[in-house]
């Protein structure tokens, strides 16, 4: 009896292990390193986040420039590790004034 639930046990722990092989492609093993070219402007309910432009360093997407959100205090020429380098951030929403560009 015990045998057997150790073995359901064991077939659900692989099929989990499958499910997560989908975000494989996206998720690399280890984080790359990008450098903040920009500081593009504030975000977030109480703007606690920050947009910045910045450019992969290593990997796949090697010299590729995007656009990050990061938590935390930034400024030019930081590095950052990114976890992925698939997804790009959405853009600030802001009105435009007048002199503005």
């Amino acid at each position: 009896m015990a045998e057997k639930k150790q073995q359901k046990t064991k077939e659900q722990q692989q099929q989990s292990q499958v499910a997560s092989k989908g975000a494989e492609s996206i998720l690399s093993e280890s984080a790359v390193p990008a450098v903040v070219e920009g500081i593009i402007g504030r975000t977030g309910a109480r703007g606690e986040v920050t947009q910045v432009k910045c450019r992969i360093l290593q990997g796949y997407d090697k010299g590729k420039s995007m656009r990050r959100n990061v938590k935390g205090a930034v400024r030019k020429k930081d590095i950052l590790m990114l976890r992925e380098t698939q997804i790009e951030a959405r853009r600030i929403k802001t009105k435009m004034g007048r002199g503005s560009f």
